[in-house]
């Protein structure tokens, strides 16, 4: 069964920093697409930052203030969040899956989320 388990959300006021922390444990497949995606009221899932095959992506809107690393390959992923703007206000999910999926958050195993709010 996996499990993925997201930590690290709070409350900041903008300019601030965040680190949120994913622990997966259960995924048996070695080739993978594991990273963050957050989702704020009224608006659509959109796609943070992952990890596939080594290749990073992030979405337009964090690049230059998100970060995203992984240690013990697909057990452990963080996401530093500097230089926070309200615009970032959002449940962020952890997740992982197959890398047949190409990212596709529809087809990947999450978490229950973190909320992060940022204030101005």
């Amino acid at each position: 069964q996996v499990q993925v388990v997201e930590s690290g959300g709070g409350s900041v006021q903008a300019g601030g920093s965040l680190r949120l922390s994913c622990v997966v444990s259960g995924f048996q497949h070695d080739a993978y697409c594991i990273g963050w995606y957050r989702r704020a009221p009224g608006k659509e899932r959109e796609r943070v930052a992952t990890i596939d095959d080594g290749i990073t992506v992030y979405a337009d809107s964090v690049k230059g203030r998100f970060t995203i690393s992984q240690v013990n390959a697909k057990t452990t992923v963080f996401l530093q969040m500097n230089d926070l703007v309200p615009e970032d206000t959002a449940m962020y999910y952890c997740a992982i899956g197959r890398r047949q999926y190409v990212c596709n958050y529809e087809y990947m195993y999450s978490g229950e989320g973190t909320q992060v709010t940022v204030s101005s």
